[in-house]
């Protein structure tokens, strides 16, 4: 594994709308310089732009300055390579290391551009975003009066960013709706829980990570060690939900990804240049030593959490369920730049265990299962039973029985996701028929 003193990895899949721009599945490399590069310089392009930033300097209706030419420049020159390599001015690259810490200050979105406009990957748990009930999928056409058409994604996060406490009209087209939506979001102070956990019943975890942080692999080691002392002992089995999970830091979905593996690869990566080629095994043991994981994904789910999707899958170790994630597999570089900004640059794909890469295919689930809502038949309700007939005999255990299912009852907490009690009723399905074969 290469050397962490040297690079700080990173995985995010898009744009947190926070204090700034953050990583799309990236590399932050802390180096001063960028090499140059070896081929050789194409003058007659380079005399074409020169014949044109002399003509708007001397022909444009008003004065603009050199500086923001050459930036504008820049962004044009990014923008057209792929949607997540990009130019980060000082403030905006200060905000994209602060961003990785799980504290800024924002609407809580992570975003990407599609056909010229800002399109929602996913609003983080527990955010104004959420709150204000943005989906995955949308499509932001206008930040209050601006019309977003024609804009950079940094221009766009921009007009974004706000004082805390500030609002922000954002105009949403959403497929399924007959006109655009206007959705008033009051920015805030970001926090984000990277994980958490219960028990969805006595032997069963349900450990939820909403992003991977820089901590995310000791916080989840904690709420594992919870949950046994919880359930008095092992637990027979466990559901990672990693849905709406935009990614983050890299070495956190490794050690994730480890902490569930005895041996074999978690994630490989390849590009052009010698750094861009990294492998990661795992060195860990099982820390719940063989017992079944079901992992659950969906559309939301991106980047970093592809990458523990697509290792769990391809090592045998996780059914995972759900559906087919957001498809992002390309590795960007961070690279300062010598006046305090930096470049941001896909330099990589990564690959899955087997050689998959997911860029714009995604993680497939071994078990394809839309969200539903679960509702109770009224004919199950109104039922006549036994109980309700006048004089029957009385059963001594009746009492146990109501009070072990009240206990069930208070422990499962999410009984209204089917994908969540479809993943436990795999589970015991599983325990069920191993104990039978054994």
């Amino acid at each position: 594994m290469k050397n962490f003193t040297r690079y700080t990895l990173l995985l995010l899949l898009g744009v947190f709308i926070g204090t700034g721009i953050t990583l799309e599945s990236s590399v932050l490399a802390e180096r001063a310089t960028v090499k140059s590069a070896t081929s050789t310089l194409p003058l007659d392009e380079l005399k074409t732009f020169t014949e044109v930033f002399s003509r708007i300097k001397s022909d444009y209706v008003e004065d603009v300055e050199d500086k923001k030419l050459l930036e504008d420049a820049i962004e044009g020159m990014l923008a057209g390579l792929d949607p997540h390599s990009s130019y980060l001015d000082p403030q905006g690259y200060k905000e994209v290391r602060i961003g990785t810490e799980g504290q800024f200050g924002g609407l809580g979105i992570e975003v990407t551009m599609e056909n010229g406009f800002v399109k929602v990957v996913t609003p983080i748990e527990d955010t104004p975003a959420a709150h204000a009930g943005l989906k995955s999928g949308d499509l932001i056409v206008r930040l209050d009066d601006k019309a977003v058409k024609g804009m950079t994604l940094s221009q766009a996060v921009k007009l974004m960013r706000g004082k805390p406490g500030s609002d922000i009209v954002l105009t949403v087209v959403r497929e399924g709706e007959p006109k655009p939506l206007k959705v008033t979001i009051t920015r805030a102070v970001i926090k984000i829980q990277s994980v958490k956990s219960r028990l969805l019943e006595p032997g069963y975890g349900y450990l939820r990570i909403t992003q991977f942080q820089a901590n995310t692999d000791t916080n989840l080691k904690n709420a594992l060690t919870k949950l046994e002392k919880e359930n008095n002992g092992k637990l027979k089995g466990a559901v990672l939900d990693l849905r709406n999970n935009p990614g983050g830091v890299l070495n956190a979905a490794v050690a994730v990804t480890d902490m569930f593996l005895n041996e074999g690869i978690i994630v490989y990566t390849e590009g052009r240049v010698a750094d861009s080629k990294l492998k990661f095994t795992a060195t860990g043991s099982d820390a719940l030593s063989g017992a079944p994981i079901i992992v659950l994904v969906n559309g939301g789910s991106a980047s970093a959490s592809e990458i523990v999707a697509g290792a769990l899958q391809d090592n045998g170790r996780a059914i995972v369920m759900g559906t087919k994630t957001f498809g992002k597999g390309s590795v960007q570089t961070i690279m300062p730049m010598s006046n305090g900004a930096a470049l941001k640059l896909t330099t990589a794909r990564y690959f899955t265990p087997s050689g998959r890469s997911i860029q714009a295919t995604g993680i497939e689930p071994d078990i394809n299962m839309e969200q539903a809502k679960l509702t109770r038949a009224d004919s199950e309700q109104d039922r006549l039973k036994e109980a309700d007939l006048s004089g029957h005999l009385d059963n001594t255990t009746a009492a146990e029985m109501a009070k072990e299912t009240e206990k069930r009852k208070k422990a499962d907490s999410g009984s209204d996701d089917f994908q969540l009690n479809e993943a436990l009723n795999l589970l015991k399905g599983i325990n069920i028929y191993g104990k039978k074969r054994s």
